[in-house]
């Protein structure tokens, strides 16, 4: 991959540190952007793909580490560690949260670019992208993907928020399943607290609208063991 090709995104609750990591990186030929910290950072992540995320560990509030461990959960980007703390324990305690590297503070510019360019050259190169449909069908029922919208034959099919919520996960993931505890961390993430028997309750009600016989469910089904998922024609 060449520089010209990768975005990063630089997380720093330091303007100056920022600043400069920004302008040093894209005269190096890079697309830069940046957070300010944790929360921030989440907001740019949930509507653009990086090829690597830089990530300051001491940020007031959800600290680098923390946010490191959590994205390992659903994304595979290239994460590298900045932090003023470079004791062996730290570097471990990093690395065991999913970092690809652990840079001390302070340090050359030179090196954090070689750094980068190192771990950038071990990155695959990316497989082509599937392409998801854009309307769901099941059976009488489509789902517009797009819209957020569900219609049996010519009817609008109203759905609740939560249930809407439901919809926009497993359209994310036709044909895969999806665990309790998955889809109770995403319904959380709206201010709520779900719980796995709450979210039983919203998969049933789901299943009234999509089912010709929601007793014996077709295209929203139980994965013994591993959740439920949304099986489209």
């Amino acid at each position: 991959m060449s520089n010209d090709d990768a975005h990063l995104l630089i997380v720093d609750d330091d303007e100056r540190i920022r600043g400069l990591l920004q302008k040093f990186l894209m005269r190096s030929g890079f697309l830069v952007s940046t957070a300010r910290d944790a929360a921030h950072a989440r907001r740019i992540l949930a509507g653009l793909e990086f090829d690597m995320i830089v990530l300051d560990v001491m940020m007031p509030g959800e600290d680098g580490m923390s946010l490191c461990r959590d994205l390992r959960q659903t994304i595979t980007t290239p994460i590298m560690l900045l932090t003023a703390k470079g004791g062996t324990d730290d570097r471990i305690t990093g690395l065991e949260a999913g970092a690809d590297d652990y840079l001390p503070k302070p340090f050359e510019p030179k090196e954090l670019l070689l750094r980068i360019n190192a771990i950038l050259r071990r990155v695959p190169a990316a497989e082509p992208s599937v392409v998801l449909p854009k309307v769901l069908n099941m059976g009488p029922v489509r789902y517009d993907i797009e819209r957020g919208e569900m219609w049996h034959g010519d009817q609008l099919v109203r759905l609740t928020a939560t249930e809407s919520q439901l919809m926009r996960i497993f359209s994310g993931c036709p044909g895969q399943s999806v665990t309790r505890t998955k889809l109770v961390e995403e319904l959380s993430r709206s201010g709520g607290q779900t719980q796995e028997r709450a979210v039983d309750v919203q998969i049933t009600r789901l299943r009234r609208k999509i089912e010709v016989d929601p007793k014996q469910p077709r295209y929203l089904q139980t994965v013994r063991g591993a959740g439920y998922m949304l099986a489209p024609e």
